[in-house]
């Protein structure tokens, strides 16, 4: 009968029991005999032998049958970590011989517990370890210079540095990068950087305005200057005197403002809507966009000049699949904001999921993965992180040995993807047919055949 003490609370936990085979004895007979007499030797730590009275008086009355038994404790470094007990049926006591034996296989029993003992805390540290050492890779991190952008990617890095070299001037810095690659962010760290830091930091989104008031917006109005004028108003210009302004979606502002635009960008100066007095102003423009300037002033929908002006300093923001190594710490980034908005604790991100979020290709960029991250804290009600991983379809595309989706399936993707990004305007200068290439009848056509809905589902 072999013995060992629960390391936690000390209790006797009896592990096996080998009886011969004309005895009708199992473990749940000896435990109470094995727990008194075990009890009684951790006060004295020696060895002890019972008579068959106190076996048949201390155990079930199936022990009857044993004359004598003999409890030996095992031990390592001068711990007690179990007993081994024998027991005979014979009249005749334990020779020395028999002691001395008993004793040596106690002592070899005693190393192997405290082995294995050892080697369970070693791989118990090593999964700690790993825990932390996933922790520390989802943990996010903070660029004292750039507190609102996480990541220490070299792709992001390389853009950091470049800020670096031009916050301090006052040249105007073009940002480029796909849609929802975080340019804003950027364009606030050049501002936080720049001796301006402590003056207006005033944006407006070109592609947000109409275009018939896009020039009242940037420039201001005088009272009366057209229908609904009741008031005068200043601009954004104006607001932003002495700080930054920041032209997002740049590239959608309309031909016939574009020289008031760029005057403004040489000269410094304007004139509100309406009035014939000039406006002096001291301000630094950033510029972003995630449309292609370039092709765009061949193509006559952009002044040369006016892109000559803005892109003085060009940078451009990666997209989020050209720095995965960033996803781990975006992802534990959002899900402590996210959890801390709705009050909630969620300390574990399974590995699998940090997996399936590095090898999606994120269309949608930094955008798409915080509303995903977003949905999935709404998903998890415990302390894991329940991601619907289901959703990332474009992830089983990208398995190794995955089978190639057809070629109209592919087209409705290309299709689809255009038609969001255009947020489903199939004409026009920034439509999804002057995104792809074509004519709005092709592909209008095209959408007919590929069966997708007109409106998004």
């Amino acid at each position: 009968m072999a013995a060992v003490l629960d390391p936690e609370n000390g209790q006797v936990l009896m592990h096996c029991v080998d009886p011969p085979d004309n005895a009708d004895l199992d473990r749940y007979s000896v435990d109470p005999f094995v727990e008194r007499v075990c009890s009684e030797i951790l006060s004295i730590e020696a060895s002890r032998t019972a008579a068959s009275e106190e076996i048949r008086t201390g155990a079930d009355k199936s022990l009857a049958g044993f004359t004598t038994a003999y409890v030996q404790p095992v031990g390592c470094l001068g711990q007690t970590l179990g007993f081994l007990t024998i027991a005979k049926q014979e009249q005749a006591a334990y020779t020395r011989d028999e002691v001395i034996f008993l004793k040596l296989v106690s002592d070899q029993m005693g190393m192997a517990i405290h082995q294995a003992g050892v080697s369970g805390e070693l791989k118990r540290s090593e999964v700690e370890i790993q825990a932390e050492g996933i922790q520390a890779k989802n943990k996010p991190r903070f660029d004292l210079k750039f507190p609102e952008i996480v990541g220490a990617s070299s792709a992001l890095n390389e853009v950091l540095s470049n800020i670096e070299f031009a916050a301090p001037t006052k040249c105007c810095v073009f940002v480029g990068g796909e849609t929802g690659t975080g340019k804003e962010l950027i364009a606030r760290a050049i501002h936080n950087l720049s001796p301006r830091r402590d003056q207006p930091f005033v944006k407006v989104n070109c592609a947000a305005i109409p275009s018939g008031l896009l020039e009242s917006e940037l420039f201001g109005h005088e009272k009366g200057a057209f229908t609904g004028a009741i008031a005068r108003k200043a601009g954004r210009f104006e607001a932003a005197d002495k700080g930054t302004l920041f032209l997002d979606e740049v590239g959608d502002i309309p031909l016939e403002l574009q020289p008031k635009l760029l005057r403004v960008l040489q000269e410094s100066e304007f004139e509100r809507l309406g009035s014939t007095r000039t406006q002096r102003v001291d301000i630094r423009v950033i510029a972003a966009t995630h449309r292609d300037i370039a092709q765009m002033v061949e193509d006559g929908e952009f002044r040369a000049d006016l892109y000559y002006r803005l892109h003085v300093f060009p940078v451009t923001v990666p997209p989020l699949r050209e720095r995965r190594e960033d996803i781990p710490a975006l992802v534990r980034h959002y899900v402590n904001l996210y959890a801390g908005r709705m009050k909630r604790h969620i300390g574990i991100i399974p590995s699998h999921t940090i997996e399936v979020l590095e090898r999606y290709s994120w269309p949608g960029n930094i955008r798409e993965l915080q509303n995903f991250i977003e949905r999935a804290v709404i998903l998890s009600p415990g302390n894991t992180l329940r991601a619907p991983l289901s959703e990332l379809k474009s992830y089983a595309g990208q398995l190794p040995g995955a089978r190639l989706c057809t070629l109209e399936d592919a087209e409705r993707e290309h299709v689809l993807r255009a038609l969001r990004e255009s947020n489903w305007v199939i004409g026009g200068c920034d439509g999804a047919a002057a995104r792809l290439g074509m004519k709005r009848t092709t592909l209008a056509y095209r959408i007919r055949k590929l069966r997708i809905p007109c409106r998004p589902q």
